[in-house]
């Protein structure tokens, strides 16, 4: 490792921690209708909304409506998008004439946009119009970063009030946060990016003379608007395959580093809206602590094994084992302009969070390269995480420390004054089964399916690790892949689209329940006896029920793929 990358990351965490405090404050005042300095611009604009789509703001709903609706909204946005995507070739804005999308890939990426995860089975830049682009998958790059948003938004509103029966109302929270919080954010992203010098436009594409005389396409297209929510809304679809990799849409190592702070923005910011919103700061800087410390040793080993490279280098061939260290260290998928540093931080900020964008192709990083940003999204994506999904994939592994303190002192699990019971700790359980479901049941099926198996670009335990990675990305609505798996099948848009299904909506509704069995609770005083949950002893036990849950769970799997690969490395061996 070197002096420049480590310098990176600590201004990386130095600017996400200053800006944390600052953001939650505001994200707070949003969602409990204080005023805030745009509130005499933007509220104009939010009562003609509430009026023009009768949203009553006042009237709060039951968990069961809130879910409801939650639920109703996101298949309604989703068979749109399916719609515009099947008849795209009639739409406007079409200059490179795209063609109709087929119905599994309209289907996939109609689930991918709306649960947040961004997977992408196809070139943008070959297969989506600007219309799609903009009218589609921008406008969930909104609404599903929006939902996730809310959906913390209430479960916080559970846990902080005391002998209540509703969590808000989803309508009024999804206008508000897309009016105060995503558009003012996206439209300073955008004004930065095309300062840096990612286009903006709705030209057709360029065809242009190379200094070697040959012909090439430049694609054309509104790409700064759209990269500003795609990493703000922690959504990661691209408008080029490349993703941020290619210059139209990373540009400069600045436009990188802000990219990855961008991810990071709002789900640091909602830890402190959570200290905030229960009354007790530190439960909120207890929760930001446990989440750097994984995030910072996710970084460092990935980073020392990049930089360590690969032992099997030498001008006589691959299967030559040499003693020193690969000189520079392990560039391949990187791009010369970022370095390894920059890309190990792009790569865990990512997959800590359920981005998805990538600045470097994961397929070709070490085995625990790769090994990193894969346990990364096991772990549910609670390392910061997605834009609202982080927060409350959190909740649910503090729940579980909860349980397991109450058993080792004795007493009635508490958390924030109020009991634990059997049933939140089932619906807790049941979350975490069946995102497990949906990473192990379907890479079980894909690793002995004839069809899956056709798709794969490797054999051996990297193979597997693409098998395992596309699901894991899907369950856990990241959207960032091992590259060297063709996904775009039959097989494969389906079965990943019903993954992604079950990561998002899965999770939701049982997190969703717990929040409306905690409201109803009365909120107490702490006792002697009280397992106090604001100190580090707590986030000691936070990290290991995480780290366990997660090595339990996944620890077969990875030692079949990178761990395998990792130790067949070391013996000469490459896949």
């Amino acid at each position: 490792m070197t002096f420049n990358g480590i310098f990176q990351f600590l201004v990386f965490l130095a600017v996400i921690l200053l800006v944390t405090k600052p953001l939650g404050i505001y994200i707070t005042k949003v969602f409990t209708n204080e005023r805030t300095f745009l509130t005499r611009i933007l509220s104009p604009l939010e009562r003609a909304i509430f009026k023009l789509c009768r949203i009553r703001a006042d009237q709060e709903m039951r968990w069961t409506v809130y879910s409801g609706s939650m639920i109703a909204f996101s298949l309604v946005s989703m068979i749109v998008l399916y719609l515009i995507m099947r008849v795209q070739s009639m739409l406007p804005f079409n200059p490179a004439g795209m063609a109709n999308v087929s119905s599994d890939l309209s289907f996939n990426t109609a689930v991918s946009f709306t649960t947040n995860t961004n997977w992408q089975a196809y070139s943008g830049e070959s297969t989506m119009s600007y219309f799609t682009q903009m009218a589609g998958l921008a406008f969930h790059n909104f609404t599903s970063a929006a939902v996730g948003i809310c959906i913390a938004v209430a479960v916080v509103r559970g846990f902080a009030r005391s002998s209540a029966q509703t969590i808000g109302n989803l309508w009024a929270d999804l206008v508000r946060c897309c009016l105060y919080i995503l558009l003012p954010l996206s439209i300073l992203g955008t004004i930065f990016f095309v300062s840096q010098g990612v286009i903006q436009n709705l030209s057709p594409y360029q065809t242009i003379t190379t200094l070697e005389g040959a012909k090439q396409t430049l694609t054309m297209g509104p790409v700064a608007s759209q990269e500003a929510i795609k990493m703000i809304g922690t959504n990661g679809g691209g408008f080029f395959n490349a993703n941020s990799a290619h210059p139209f849409e990373n540009p400069t190592p600045l436009s990188s580093f802000i990219q990855v702070i961008f991810i990071f923005l709002i789900p640091a910011s909602l830890t402190y809206f959570f200290g905030r919103m229960v009354k007790d700061q530190k439960q909120g800087w207890i929760l930001f602590g446990v989440m750097s410390f994984l995030f910072s040793v996710g970084f460092f080993v990935t980073y020392s094994s990049e930089q360590s490279g690969n032992p099997i280098i030498g001008s006589l061939g691959v299967n030559q084992r040499q003693m020193e260290t690969q000189s520079g260290g392990n560039m391949e998928g990187k791009e010369v302009r970022f370095g390894i540093a920059n890309t190990a931080l792009f790569a865990t900020a990512t997959t800590d969070a359920s981005c998805g964008a990538v600045n470097g192709m994961h397929d070709s990083f070490t085995p625990i390269g790769g090994m990193i940003p894969l346990f990364n999204i096991m772990l549910g994506e609670i390392i910061f995480g997605g834009v609202g999904s982080g927060l409350y994939g959190m909740l649910i592994f503090v729940l579980l420390a909860v349980f397991i303190a109450g058993l080792m002192v004795g007493r009635t699990p508490e958390y924030l004054g109020k009991k634990i019971g059997a049933k939140e700790i089932k619906l807790a359980v049941l979350a975490l089964l069946s995102m497990v479901f949906g990473i192990l049941g379907f890479s079980a099926w894909a690793s002995v399916h004839p069809d899956a198996l056709a798709s794969l670009n490797n054999q051996g335990p990297h193979g597997l690790s693409e098998i395992l990675y596309a699901f894991t990305s899907a369950a856990g609505n990241n959207g960032s892949a091992f590259a060297g798996l063709n996904a775009n099948t039959m097989f494969y848009n389906i079965t990943l689209g019903i993954t992604m299904l079950i990561g998002r909506f899965f999770v939701i509704v049982p997190i969703l329940a717990v929040a409306g069995s905690m409201v109803k609770k009365v909120s107490t005083e702490p006792s002697p006896g009280t397992f106090l949950t604001n100190t580090p002893l707590f986030g000691a036990l936070l990290v290991m029920v995480i780290l366990i849950v997660g090595g339990l769970t996944f620890f077969p799997a990875l030692s079949l793929g990178p761990i395998l690969e990792h130790l067949l490395m070391n013996a000469g061996k490459l896949f």
